[in-house]
């Protein structure tokens, strides 16, 4: 019995797809680059700004420039401690977690690979954190100054910067696993070719899915707590007891608010991202390492990987069409054009997600141990993935129908407030509560769909889909915690009404945006939960988890 369809298509063999891997990961950063050096033309001076409504140069006030960077020094001294002294701390968790994987996993005291595999994921979330908020520091006060010119130049700066995020962060993630998959390959299977060493090989690699998420569990708690500390007391002094409007040059809290939006949702959420990515493709790996039809398969081994590398071709044609293709001169397409980002990338990723899955995996395979004969295809793994692509895009769209101003939800939650904040809590919550029963349907339906066509397998590609075009969400993500500073900047350095009013509507767009962000975490967390659960079971347990016809339970299954 064969679920699914096959034929003879052309077969990626050998190092083919391996090579593909690294081509899309240096490709992913040398696009950063481009990026972060068009970001750098950005010369801000007192001289001619070129106003694009007047289509001429106005000089601009020496102090106004001035002020701009004195701004925005502060708050990028105030991330780089924050940071610094996090991973101070983080340093004596992770020598301490690492001498309990040695001691407790490590199979004899030579054996490093699991430690190895947590200190290089750990550090790669640092890294990647760490890149996140010094390029969204550099760029808030310059998105500040060429808001003077236009919104379209605005816009662009700002999603630029998310870019150099987004690309840096998959781009490295990918490459620094394939690397260590390559050596660990060299140094544990290669030398006698022992099939018996492959599960053992990819449980080693999952050390670095466990790393990325440790951090990601500090950076996105810590990080979260002080930015919404740092909001509400800079609100509390301010607004409350000051009586002063929002990024008061008057209000010295205004500057730990802005360094909050960097910490949190900038460092914190592609910490948190990227362990969703590291863990999602560990599973797959663990879990994949079990099938006989995939040990004697490079190609189909690296099909996790694959996936993530053709998601990177795919979001950089897609950035293209918001920076070279599309004009933002109006407030009302800001919001599209981010949205159109997801769309897009989604749609091209759909055709090479099934292009994907039939070059690289086996004609048939059996991937649920007690029924060898009920046999997936190709067809089978290209719909788990592809459900779980839009199943993030409807999630998204979702979030940014209960979130974006310009949609009935947050016009109504506004209206509450005019019969008092009792009102205001109360429908607000009922909103929140509501807004999540679509996405918890979306995501049962998917896991259904992806476990009954290939076990957890299938749900970990799930998982894989849902974060394939990672690089635009999170490119549309720190987008709006830039375009937030950018605003600050901008009413602590007096640029003017216009100015702000530019500001404002790309950090109205840029609250919607990193509400999409978190729902994305969120809803590949469920999807990353469950398939590390199911590799977990696969490798220690008796019971047949894996067959389609148990159901999830947390207990043993006579």
């Amino acid at each position: 019995r064969v679920h699914g369809i096959h034929s003879n298509y052309i077969k990626m063999e050998g190092n083919a797809p391996n090579i593909l891997v690294y081509i899309a990961s240096v490709s992913g950063l040398i696009y950063a680059l481009y990026n972060f050096l068009e970001l750098r033309k950005i010369n801000i001076s007192p001289e001619a700004l070129l106003i694009e409504e007047e289509m001429a140069p106005r000089a601009l006030q020496t102090s106004n420039v001035r002020k701009i960077t004195e701004i925005g020094d502060p708050i990028s001294r105030g991330a780089s401690a924050f940071l610094l002294q996090e991973y101070k701390s983080l340093s004596v968790f992770i020598f301490i977690f690492a001498v309990i994987l040695f001691v407790t996993v490590e199979k004899t005291m030579w054996d490093l690979y699991t430690t190895v595999a947590f200190v290089l994921g750990a550090l790669t979330s640092i890294l990647s954190g760490f890149i996140g908020m010094k390029i969204a520091v550099y760029t808030n006060y310059r998105t500040a100054f060429v808001a003077q010119s236009s919104l379209a130049s605005a816009f662009t700066t700002a999603y630029r910067a998310g870019c150099v995020m987004g690309f840096s962060l998959v781009s490295l993630g990918l490459l620094i696993l394939h690397v260590l998959i390559a050596i660990y390959w060299g140094l544990i299977y290669a030398k006698d070719k022992n099939i018996k060493d492959l599960p053992w090989l990819y449980e080693s690699i999952a050390g670095f899915g466990l790393g990325g998420s440790a951090i990601a569990l500090f950076a996105r708690v810590g990080g979260g707590i002080y930015t919404k500390a740092a909001d509400v007391g800079a609100d509390l002094v301010g607004k409350i007891e000051k009586d002063l409007p929002e990024d008061s040059p008057k209000n010295p809290a205004t500057i730990a608010d802005n360094v909050g939006d960097n910490v949190g949702d900038i460092a914190g959420m592609g910490a948190d991202l990227f362990g969703s990515l590291a863990e999602s493709t560990c599973a797959a790996l663990v879990i994949s390492a079990t099938f006989k039809d995939f040990q004697m398969k490079q190609s189909a081994m690296v099909y996790p990987l694959f996936i993530s590398a053709l998601g990177i071709i795919v979001c950089i044609a897609t950035s293209l069409v918001a920076t070279r293709f599309t004009k933002v001169d109006q407030e009302d397409k800001i919001q599209t054009t981010l949205k159109n980002q997801l769309l897009i990338s989604s749609l091209l990723l759909t055709p090479a997600l099934f292009i994907a899955a039939y070059v690289t995996l086996p004609s048939t395979m059996s991937v649920f141990p007690d029924d060898p004969a009920y046999l997936s295809g190709p067809l089978s793994a290209a719909v788990c993935t592809i459900s779980g692509l839009w199943c993030g895009l409807l999630i998204g769209y979702i979030t940014e129908y209960y979130t974006s101003h310009s949609n009935r939800p947050v016009r109504e939650v506004a209206e509450a407030c005019e019969t008092g904040a009792a009102t205001n809590i109360i429908y607000g919550l009922a909103l929140g509560y509501m807004s999540t029963v679509v996405p918890i349907f979306l995501l049962g339906t998917t896991a259904f769909i992806s476990h009954k066509l290939m076990g957890m397998y299938g749900v970990a590609l799930a998982a894989l889909g849902m974060l394939s075009n990672l690089c635009i969400g999170l490119a549309i993500d720190a987008y709006g915690p830039i375009s937030d500073n950018a605003g600050g900047i901008a009413e602590m350095s007096e640029l003017g009404p216009e100015v702000r009013r530019r500001t404002d509507a790309l950090d109205a767009a840029g609250n919607t945006t990193a509400a999409i962000g978190k729902g994305f975490a969120i809803g590949s967390a469920a999807l990353v939960s469950l398939s590390l659960y199911g590799a977990y079971v696969t490798r220690v347990s008796d019971v047949p988890i894996t067959n389609h016809r148990v159901h999830y339970s947390l207990s043993p299954v006579d």
